[in-house]
């Protein structure tokens, strides 16, 4: 049974999809939802830092941190779900991963990524990590599109803007 759902988000679309699936997974099931953004530690930051003197770069970078998660909050509560949010520091994956393994988390949701300029389907490489060397199911939330609807156990999907074309159901239990 899911009981803890860790939201892995940053300030991307498909993080927002993420976010709203787990917010709406959560509701549904009763869960608990922590949401976790992760700041990388970057040497550039450092190197701005010593060579300005100044300590702004790492305050924006903090700001920006703080508001993706109070954007996170404000849409669980919106939802009427209480959420717990938590901003990492270090290296993207792992820190997602010792924070599920050590809240004990049922599953991990994350956002898929849409950086291949390709157009081939394309998974981030934070992503990847996650799914690789994670001990729990991970949701992997693609990029957002405009008619789907979430539901427990099914996810309907359909063009709205289309009435005569029905919605697909696609149930993962078979």
């Amino acid at each position: 049974m899911i009981e803890r759902i860790l939201l892995a988000v940053d300030d991307s679309p498909d993080s927002l999809a993420a976010a709203r699936a787990a917010i709406e997974l959560a509701t549904g099931l009763g869960a608990r939802l922590r949401a976790v953004h992760v700041r990388p530690n970057h040497c550039l930051d450092r190197e701005l830092e010593a060579a300005t003197s100044r300590a702004a770069v790492a305050l924006r970078r903090e700001r920006a941190a703080a508001a993706i998660l109070a954007r996170i909050s404000a849409l669980a509560r919106t939802a009427g779900l209480p959420i717990e949010t938590e901003l990492l520091a270090g290296d993207i994956a792992p820190a997602i991963l010792d924070t599920a393994r050590g809240w004990a988390a049922d599953l991990v949701v994350i956002g898929k990524s849409r950086r291949a300029a390709t157009g081939e389907p394309y998974v981030g490489s934070q992503t990847r990590s996650v799914l690789e060397f994670g001990e729990q199911p991970v949701l992997v939330v693609p990029s957002p599109h405009p008619t789907w609807h979430v539901e427990i156990g099914t996810r309907h999907a359909g063009n709205r803007s289309h009435p005569d074309r029905p919605s697909r159901r696609l149930d993962p239990s078979g």
